[in-house]
């Protein structure tokens, strides 16, 4: 479980935050994506051809891969010290730690949708999500 639990007005000011930072984090994973696809094809083209100077990017595009990676590290760190949990990048889906009737859940978000209207149990996942009670 959980240290911080949010009660819904806390996640919901949160969430402007939690979506921006997401769409650094997705547009940084997509780079990476593109960066390692880039250096596959250098690989490729190395293997097939033996062209020498092919292996002088090798270095530079790992490195930036790894920089890139190190910061999408970071990024995902940065939502664990507020006390969020990212389950998934791209599409994002997010729990908030809460508290419903003396019982821990998740409060639960995904991307796309405008507020936080659902919630699940510690062990149920997303599959398990069910419609936030009026009254919460």
């Amino acid at each position: 479980m959980g240290d911080r639990l949010f009660t819904l007005r806390e996640a919901t000011e949160l969430l402007p935050q939690i979506k921006a930072e997401l769409a650094v984090l997705q547009e940084l994973a997509s780079r990476i994506e593109d960066e390692q696809l880039e250096l596959q094809k250098m690989k490729l083209i190395l293997i097939q051809t033996q062209i020498n100077h092919v292996k002088d990017g090798f270095f530079e595009a790992e490195s930036r891969i790894d920089f890139m990676r190190m910061e999408a590290d970071m990024l995902i760190q940065n939502f664990a010290r507020k006390g969020v949990q990212l389950k998934m990048i791209s599409p994002g889906l997010i729990d908030f730690p809460a508290n419903l009737d003396g019982e821990e859940v998740l409060l639960c978000w995904k991307e796309g949708e405008e507020s936080i209207t659902h919630y699940h149990g510690w062990h149920e996942g997303f599959m398990g999500r069910k419609l936030l009670p009026e009254d919460f």
